[in-house]
């Protein structure tokens, strides 16, 4: 039922913020991992499941989180994702060893991963047919701008108070998200009330998603299949989606209602969705690795330059959502939303050692701009067809897959980069012989140097050896990093065509959605 007023408004600002809980809290503990190693004596390796262990739960929940919101009414199940969410982060934060804080983290995503979908849900509910683009756009700025400000707030902490305190702040957040959730959210109809649990299929699921995370997160450390476990964990996502996908299309109380994707709108929704989340993840993965390693910035200083993109965003929102709202096709916008990308991706392909802020500033408006022209207009394509309970189903999985893409995304680009630096740094030390005048003349140029400053003939050569290598590593990884940027903007260009295979709207005709 929709509501209008100071209600509509206060519930609005409820759900965007519980769902920013959990996207900020997908980012924001990276930047922590070495004070946390530090503290907890871990390793690099055994602190990664920090994240890892995080991302496998959400992704888990995020296509159960619909029929859970069903069975049990979306205001109960997020208010209890709140609450064990609020709960888990403050045992996080209290944790004395590193397998308390990967439990505890395990915990806290599959808490989360009832977050986002469910407030989506909620949050379609609340606004009007007629104002859907309006209320995607809103949701939309927690979805495309945590992820951005994630790494900046947890460095912020990390470095002035300490890695805890990026677990306890959520705790006075999430006190009074559930306080605003239990007096002004509706509870909704219990469409899977009284229905039998599927449990093969929450056991096939668990499987399938669980080991299909792990082995993205962790292929590439491990170098793919050539780690047992890894190739077990391939072996097992692909019998586990098997044997989900065939359990749910024999049965009439699936987990995953897999009949929505009749919908076209919905079927094509979901992957571009799976793009955008391989953009936006890949991008934000990217990006911050290349000013830090390469051009010697803080993760303070990268999540400043990060900041007038997502405030691009923040603005462009509510305007991509009223242009929804009078009809203009949301096809026309994401295609312009791609092309932007595009643009961004080809701006940073120029990059150099010598960039520095300045020279971000207008590729990441432009990026800025063009994901609230993707996110706004993709999901309400997505959704367009929904009704019912499929609004939960559809929300559920159009999220999952944004996950999905945004892992894909990183996992490839990271075996991307290791595998063309390897080629790049063989091309260019094709040009480090002494029959290259070049390297000659900057070589003696280095030894020079180093004499003039008081060293050995021996030692300076030594180290303008060294300089030398330092020269060819970063410039390996600036070609490599370069052209990752180029490949991430081809790959949105090709979904273009896919967008103007959904349905068109006539006028100002309303998109459905669930009116009870």
């Amino acid at each position: 039922m929709a509501e209008y007023g100071f209600r509509r408004w206060i519930i609005t600002i409820t759900v965007i913020v519980a769902s920013l809980l959990e996207l900020i809290d997908t980012t924001i503990v990276n930047v922590a991992l070495p004070n946390i190693m530090g503290n907890l004596g871990a390793t690099l390796e055994d602190a990664n499941w920090i994240v890892t262990g995080y991302a496998v739960a959400n992704v888990i929940i995020l296509p159960m989180s619909g029929w859970l919101g069903d069975r049990f009414g979306r205001k109960n199940y997020f208010l209890t994702s709140i609450i064990v969410f609020t709960i888990a982060s403050f045992l996080c934060g209290n944790a004395h060893t590193l397998s308390e804080l990967i439990a505890f983290r395990l915990l806290q995503g599959l808490a989360g991963g009832g977050l986002i979908s469910t407030a989506q849900a909620i949050l379609l509910e609340t606004w009007p047919p007629a104002e859907v683009g309006m209320a995607t756009a809103l949701f939309g700025l927690g979805a495309v701008v945590g992820p951005t400000v994630g790494p900046t707030i947890g460095g912020f902490i990390t470095d002035n108070i300490n890695w805890q305190w990026i677990f306890y702040v959520n705790i006075p957040v999430g006190a009074i998200a559930a306080f605003c959730v239990t007096t002004f959210v509706k509870e909704s109809p219990r469409y899977g009330k009284g229905k039998r649990i599927d449990w093969w299929g929450i056991l096939f699921l668990a499987i399938a998603v669980g080991s299909l995370q792990v082995v993205l997160e962790k292929g590439e450390d491990k170098d793919w299949f050539s780690t047992w476990y890894i190739a077990l964990l391939t072996a097992t996502t692909v019998i586990g989606v098997i044997a989900f996908v065939w359990r749910e299309t024999i049965i009439d109380y699936p987990i995953v209602n897999f009949k929505i994707l009749r919908h076209r709108s919905f079927s094509i929704g979901i992957f571009t969705s799976f793009v955008l989340g391989v953009a936006l993840y890949g991008s934000t993965f990217i990006f911050p690795v290349f000013c830090q390693n390469l051009l010697g910035f803080t993760a303070q200083q990268t999540g400043l330059i990060l900041l007038p993109g997502g405030l691009a965003t923040i603005a462009c929102m509510p305007f991509v959502g009223n242009l929804l709202k009078k009809g203009f096709p949301a096809q026309i916008m994401s295609a312009v939303g791609f092309t932007l990308f595009f643009v961004f991706c080809y701006m940073l392909f120029s990059s150099t050692l010598e960039s520095g802020t300045s020279d971000f500033f207008w590729p990441l408006i432009i990026r800025g701009v063009g994901m609230a022209l993707l996110f706004v207009p993709l999901t309400t394509l997505a959704i367009a067809d929904l009704k019912g309970p499929e609004i939960g189903q559809g929300t559920g999985l159009n999220n999952m897959m944004r996950q999905l893409g945004g892992s894909f995304g990183i996992a490839i680009m990271t075996t991307i980069i290791h595998i063309k630096s390897s080629i790049n740094r063989a091309i260019l030390l094709e040009n480090i012989n002494p029959y290259d005048p070049a390297y000659v003349a900057r070589n003696q140029g280095l030894i020079q140097n180093f004499q003039s400053k008081g060293a050995a003939p021996s030692v300076a050569q030594s180290m303008a050896n060294a300089a030398m290598e330092g020269i060819v590593t970063k410039q390996t990884m600036l070609t490599t990093y370069n052209s990752v940027y180029l490949l991430i903007g081809f790959f949105t260009l090709l979904c273009i065509p896919l967008i103007f295979l959904q349905k068109f709207k006539k006028g100002n005709a309303p998109m459905p959605v669930d009116a009870h």
